[in-house]
C-alpha cells in the first residue's frame, strides 16, 4: 500500500472551460467567474467553473 504522503498533489487548477459564444448564460458566468478572479475570491472561481462545465451547451450539438 503506498503513503498518501509520498503521492503527487492532485491538480486543484484544471484549465478554466470556455463559455459558449452568442450564449447570454455562458457569458455572465464568464463575467462573474473574472471578477471572482479579480477579488483573489478562488472558490467563488471554482464553482463558476463548475457551472460553466455543467451548462447543457457541453452535451447539446447545435444544428
Amino acid at each position: 500500500m503506498s503513503n498518501p504522503a509520498s503521492s503527487p498533489p492532485a491538480d486543484l487548477f484544471m484549465t478554466a472551460p470556455e463559455p459558449v459564444p452568442g450564449c447570454d448564460v455562458c457569458g455572465a458566468l464568464a463575467v462573474e467567474r473574472s471578477e471572482a478572479r479579480r477579488r483573489g475570491d478562488l472558490s467563488k472561481v471554482s464553482d463558476v467553473n463548475v457551472e460553466i462545465r455543467k451548462h447543457p451547451h457541453s452535451k447539446r450539438r447545435r444544428q
